[in-house]
C-alpha cells in the first residue's frame, strides 16, 4: 500500500507528457509524427499564420514545446555571413523561453563562446553554432552548446548547472550537432565532436552518472535514440562510422554492434520501427542498413539488409512499413523497410527555385511535411506512389534549416531570422 501511495504522489508531483507536447528533437520517442486533423497542411504569410516573431540570431535547431512553453536556441555576434564572418570572440549562444500561444519572449539566456570554438569556414558555414535542439521535462530545460558546455535551467530562467563535455575538434572542424535527450533521471549527450564520448548527467545536480569514450564516435553527429525492448529493457541506439550500436542507457555499456559498409561522417539519427533499427549516412561511401534490436555482441551476420540509399543529412521517418526522406538536392525517396528496396524516387515540384534540404521530415496525418532551406515547405502523401499536395511559402529570404515542432493544433517553424506559428 505504501509503494502505491508513493507512486501516486510521484505522478501527481511530476509534469505529465501529453500527446500535445514536443519536448525533444523529433518529438516524443523521436517518432517525428502526430495525428491531428486540426493541423493545417497549407499555409502562407496570409493564410493559417497565427503569429511570427523575430529571433535574436540564426540556428538549425528545432523548437521544443511543453504545455504553453516553447524553447529554441540561436547564435549571434559571429558567423552570420560567409564573406564577412566577424570576430569569433563575439560569438554568443541564446536559449529562449517563448509563450507558445502568443509568441511573447519570456526570457533569453546568453552563453559566451568557448575559447577553442571552430572558426566559421568550410562545412560549418552550412549550419553554424546552434544546431543542437534543447530538451525539456516541463520543469527544466537542457541545452548542449558544444564546446561551451551543457546547461540546465529552470522555467524561471535560473541556471541550475553547467558541465563541460570537452573542447577538442575533429580534423574537419565541423562543429557540434547532436541534441541532448532525457532518460529516467539523466541527460544523455553525444559529445563525439568535443571528446569522442557519450555522457550521462544527473538532470537535477549535473553530476556525471557515466561516460563512454570510443574513437569510433569520430564524426558521429546523430542524436541517440532510446527504445523499449519486448523483455522490458531499454536500449540506446546510435550509428557511428562503419557500425551501429545497441547500448545499455543505464550504464553506457555496449551490448551489441553491427558492422555497416558506410563510413565517414554520420549525420542522421537512427530510426526505429517494429523491432528493427535503421541507420543511414556515410560519405563518400554512403548507404543504409537494417538490424534487429536486442542482440548480443557482434550481430553483423544477422543484419536484415544493406542499401546504397541515404538522405545523407536528415533523419528519415518510419510509417507503416516504409521509410521516407528527401535528399539534399530535392528528391523524395520511399524505401521498403523489410527489404531496403526503393519504392520510388521522385523530384519535388517547386514553383520557385530548385529546393535544397537540411531539415528532417515530419509525419502529419499520413502526409510527409518537409521543410526546404530555400523554397518553402513541401507536403506529400504517404504510400507507394509519390503525390505532392502543396508547397507552402513564407515571405522570408533567410534559410530554413530547422525541423518543425508539431503540437496541439500548431506547427512551429524556424528560419535564421524568425519563428512562425502555423495554425488554423
Amino acid at each position: 500500500m505504501m509503494k502505491k501511495y508513493l507512486l501516486i504522489n510521484l505522478i501527481a508531483l511530476s509534469p505529465l507528457l501529453t500527446h500535445a507536447d514536443w519536448p525533444r528533437f523529433l518529438g516524443p520517442d523521436a517518432k517525428a509524427s502526430i495525428n491531428n486533423n486540426d493541423i493545417p497542411l497549407t499555409w502562407s504569410s496570409s493564410e493559417n499564420l497565427a503569429w511570427s516573431i523575430d529571433l535574436p540570431g540564426a540556428g538549425n535547431s528545432s523548437p521544443v514545446v511543453f504545455g504553453n512553453d516553447l524553447f529554441i536556441t540561436c547564435y549571434s555576434g559571429y558567423g552570420l555571413d560567409r564573406r564577412t564572418p566577424g570576430n569569433p570572440e563575439k560569438l554568443v549562444r541564446h536559449l529562449l523561453r517563448i509563450n507558445a500561444k502568443t509568441g511573447k519572449i519570456i526570457w533569453n539566456r546568453i552563453v559566451p563562446t568557448a575559447e577553442s570554438e571552430d572558426v566559421y569556414s568550410g562545412y560549418i558555414t552550412e549550419h553554424g553554432y546552434a544546431s543542437n535542439t534543447p530538451v525539456t521535462d516541463g520543469k527544466h530545460v537542457f541545452v548542449n552548446h558544444g564546446k561551451s558546455g551543457v546547461y540546465a535551467y529552470d522555467l524561471a530562467g535560473n541556471e541550475r548547472w553547467n558541465k563541460s563535455i570537452g573542447s577538442q575538434s575533429s580534423t574537419k572542424r565541423w562543429g557540434s550537432a547532436a541534441s541532448p535527450i532525457l532518460y529516467k533521471n539523466m541527460v544523455i549527450v553525444n559529445a563525439s565532436e568535443e571528446s569522442n564520448a557519450l555522457y550521462a548527467f544527473d538532470k537535477i545536480t549535473g553530476n556525471e552518472v557515466w561516460k563512454s569514450e570510443a574513437s569510433k564516435l569520430y564524426l558521429a553527429y546523430g542524436t541517440p535514440r532510446i527504445i523499449r525492448l519486448p523483455d522490458g529493457r531499454d536500449e540506446l541506439l546510435l550509428a557511428v562510422p562503419t557500425e551501429v550500436w545497441g547500448m545499455n542507457p543505464d550504464t553506457g555499456k555496449l551490448r551489441w554492434l553491427c558492422e555497416s559498409p558506410f563510413g565517414g561522417n554520420i549525420s542522421p539519427s537512427v530510426v526505429y520501427g517494429d523491432g528493427v533499427c535503421f541507420a543511414y549516412g556515410g560519405f563518400p561511401k554512403k548507404g543504409s542498413i537494417a538490424v534487429k534490436v536486442g542482440g548480443q555482441r557482434d550481430v553483423t551476420e544477422t543484419r536484415l539488409w544493406v542499401s546504397d540509399r541515404t538522405p545523407y543529412v536528415s533523419t528519415p521517418v518510419y510509417h507503416d512499413g516504409k521509410l521516407y526522406w528527401v535528399t539534399r538536392d530535392g528528391f523524395a525517396e520511399c524505401q521498403d523497410a523489410k527489404t531496403g528496396d526503393t519504392i520510388y524516387k521522385a523530384r519535388l515540384e517547386s514553383e520557385v527555385s530548385a529546393p535544397r534540404f537540411y531539415a528532417s521530415p515530419i509525419l502529419i496525418n499520413n502526409h510527409i511535411v518537409m521543410t526546404s532551406r530555400n523554397a518553402g515547405t513541401f507536403v506529400y502523401k504517404t504510400g507507394d506512389t509519390f503525390i505532392q499536395t502543396s508547397q507552402n511559402l513564407l515571405d522570408d529570404d533567410s534559410e530554413f534549416n530547422g525541423t518543425p515542432a508539431i503540437t496541439k493544433n500548431m506547427i512551429y517553424l524556424r528560419s535564421n531570422k524568425k519563428l512562425y506559428a502555423i495554425g488554423k
